[in-house]
């Protein structure tokens, strides 16, 4: 199995429990913009505890992005993550991954599936390709919103917001199902790329079936 062992270069924080990492990049390690690849930590009692993570960075940069979110309660990778630093190293291998960018489209993600999507549209727009594309974003609370400047930025009033724990301005209140989508006046001849938790995916597959949503249009990783 390929295996790569690359030290940290920078990492932080970009709210209060999604951590970015910037990697040293292998020579001819290729992806494509959604794919990921499975990680592990570089030392004696984690290296074999491999967890699949989105690349955040393109591909043409001379580094490796992952943008990760924590789950400290869990005592498990994402928790030993949370204390890695410049200098630690991570262990990669191969590519995977069947979210890629096919057209313009509607992207519909819940928390920490937003991350297949964000080297996606760091790409449109940094070909001037992204508008025509929408993301829908699902979170509990504000503070939950993963990079919020950066999507508002790309994508303007095209980067729309649904909390399910908060009732506040200017966002939605609620659960991405069917009759949110059909609110949004979404049209069913396009591509829907979705990503998110096992309960939010169940819901939005039924309310896209349900609307009459051809499967050919929708874009999900291969279960």
């Amino acid at each position: 199995m390929e295996k790569h062992i690359e030290r940290v270069i920078d990492t932080g924080f970009v709210n209060h429990d999604v951590k970015f990492f910037r990697l040293e990049k292998p020579e001819n390690y290729d992806f494509s913009p959604g794919q990921a690849t499975e990680v592990s930590i570089n030392n004696s009692d984690w290296s074999d505890e491999k967890r699949p993570f989105t690349f955040t960075s393109l591909p043409d940069e001379e580094y490796l992005e992952f943008t990760i979110k924590i789950y400290s309660s869990h005592e498990g990778v994402t928790n030993e993550l949370a204390g890695i630093d410049r200098g630690d190293e991570l262990i990669l291998h191969e590519v995977f991954g069947a979210i890629q960018y096919k057209g313009k489209g509607v992207f519909i993600a819940g928390g920490a599936g937003v991350t297949p999507f964000i080297a996606i549209f760091r790409k449109l727009h940094k070909d001037g390709n992204i508008d025509g594309n929408k993301l829908i974003f699902g979170n509990k609370t504000e503070k939950d919103i993963i990079l919020k400047n950066e999507f508002e930025k790309m994508l303007g009033d095209h980067f729309i917001n649904i909390l399910s724990d908060e009732d506040i301005k200017p966002y939605d209140h609620g659960f991405i199902d069917r009759e949110y989508i059909e609110k949004l006046g979404v049209k069913k001849d396009q591509y829907f790329y979705v990503c998110g938790p096992p309960p939010m995916m169940e819901q939005v597959l039924k309310a896209l079936e349900e609307i009459g949503v051809d499967e050919k249009y929708i874009v999900k990783e291969d279960l």
